[in-house]
């Protein structure tokens, strides 16, 4: 996204940074002591391609400081790789089934207390900036922030929105430091659409193995890549803001993105390109810099970290825990498996499945293996599409042929070893060497759909979701 859609303040700088200075050694802030609280999402980002995480061929100088000023989580997964279910479980601390909104651009169901309601009730001021796509809206009484999304010129269709750093600056410039803030800003970038290349060079960059090596492809990850880049600019632009107002050294400052990016085997799956998250965290003088912990913790546990680091206890009736202890280095381990679900996206993605992830092995269970596999990338592709070169190479390149089979067809079931095979690439569900892990991995996935309240003797689809007013911008 080219600067020229409008012109930000020099040095601005973006950091989701949850304020948790001053905290009491037991954890809990002392009176008056309480951080602000500061959590940045990014939107369908995937967690390799970031400078921190590894990336070589991606410009992130702003993530890359981030990382360097505090703890990068290696084992952090979205509870959902869509965009909705995703969110919801970040702000209610609950799983998706147990939330409502387990379906693409469905609703929380009626009567839930969501992350505004927890802090306000702490004593914060409780602000979004950016997209929102949760709803319905009363139950998510954020303090909307004005004028946080911007249409670049030219640009009139909804997913061209933009965050508007500006807005950010000027709530920071305005706001009473006596009074603790908890600010949720929400990048609309690397989201579809992605903007024209910039600096890139397409015979340059290294493809993941999930991805077919085509020119088309090369040359829309090019245009993906200049969209983290944008995405990078305003976490820096944040960050500047927070620095500019006095606001760094009382902040916890989080990053994270909402699920991956809209490519095949990512966003609409629960492969590890599709769930596994970025997750970020720098709070001066309580988080050590340059660390790292693979600790397992679920995007769900955001809430009650939040909840902990202002000074309050988190419920013990949602599905998230805090994760408090191991920003504070006290503990290196919060969980032994997480969970993740994706029902569908209405009429274009009717896939519903579900997984279970421990720090070696993945299962998924695909509760309607017998539906092609479709997203908008696939149902929806333009003639000129990288998709389309795909089908285009299937026809004389057997493995090609052989991976959009494999995108297109899904088993009943899959289980992988990531220690040996991060990619996914190789089904073991059938291998009698592991057995015994298929068994083990299909009975804990087993109780949690009963524990969320789920009917195992139904499959629920995409459209026995609850739909309605839904915000997507803000």
């Amino acid at each position: 996204m080219s600067s020229a859609w409008w012109t930000v303040g020099v040095g601005l700088g973006l950091f989701w940074s949850v304020g948790l200075a001053g905290a009491e050694p037991r954890g809990g802030p002392a009176a008056g002591e309480r951080p602000h609280i500061v959590l940045f999402i990014a939107d369908d980002h995937t967690w390799l391609d970031c400078g921190p995480y590894g990336a070589k061929d991606v410009r992130t100088p702003h993530l890359d400081r981030l990382a360097a000023a505090g703890m990068r989580f290696d084992l952090a997964f979205a509870a959902s790789p869509t965009c909705a279910p995703s969110r919801t479980a970040i702000y209610t601390g609950l799983y998706p089934f147990r939330n409502g909104a387990h379906a693409n651009h469905s609703l929380a169901r009626d009567g839930l207390r969501t992350l505004p309601h927890y802090l306000s009730e702490l004593g914060y001021r409780v602000v979004i900036a950016g997209k929102t796509h949760i709803g319905p809206r009363p139950m998510f009484p954020f303090e909307y922030l004005p004028d946080s999304n911007i249409m670049p010129p030219g640009k009139n269709h909804v997913l061209w929105t933009d965050l508007n750093t500006r807005a950010v600056e000027g709530l920071l410039a305005g706001h009473d430091r006596s009074r603790p803030l908890c600010l949720v800003v929400c990048s609309h970038s690397p989201h579809v659409f992605w903007p024209e290349n910039e600096g890139y060079d397409p015979l340059g960059i290294e493809l993941p193995p999930y991805l077919l090596d085509t020119p088309k492809t090369r040359a829309t990850r090019c245009r993906y890549y200049t969209d983290i880049t944008w995405m990078d600019k305003q976490v820096g632009e944040v960050r500047a803001a927070l620095e500019a107002h006095g606001y760094t050294e009382s902040t916890l400052f989080m990053f994270t993105a909402d699920q991956g990016a809209q490519w095949p085997f990512a966003k609409w799956n629960l492969y590890e390109v599709g769930i596994h998250a970025p997750l970020l965290a720098c709070w001066p003088g309580r988080v050590r810099p340059g660390t790292t912990t693979r600790a397992m913790v679920s995007l769900i546990d955001l809430l009650p970290t939040m909840i902990e680091a202002a000074g309050g206890t988190p419920p013990g009736d949602i599905d998230g825990r805090s994760f408090l202890p191991v920003l504070l280095g006290r503990k290196d381990r919060l969980r032994e498996e997480v969970f993740a679900s994706h029902t569908g996206d209405k009429g274009m993605n009717r896939a519903p499945m579900r997984c279970v992830r421990t720090e070696r092995y993945k299962y998924i269970l695909n509760l309607a293996p017998e539906i092609p596999y479709t997203t908008h990338i696939t149902k929806g592709a333009e003639p000129e599409s990288y998709w389309q070169s795909w089908l285009r190479l299937a026809r004389t390149d057997p493995q090609a042929a052989a991976l959009v089979k494999r995108h297109d067809h899904r088993p009943a079931e899959e289980l992988y070893d990531l220690a040996t095979d991060p990619y996914e690439l190789k089904n073991l569900a059938s291998d009698p060497d592991h057995a015994e892990v298929l068994k083990r991995l299909r009975e804990k996935l087993r109780q949690w759909r009963v524990q969320q309240g789920e009917d195992l003797n139904k499959v629920v689809m995409p459209d026995e979701a609850r739909f309605g007013p839904l915000r997507y911008a803000g």
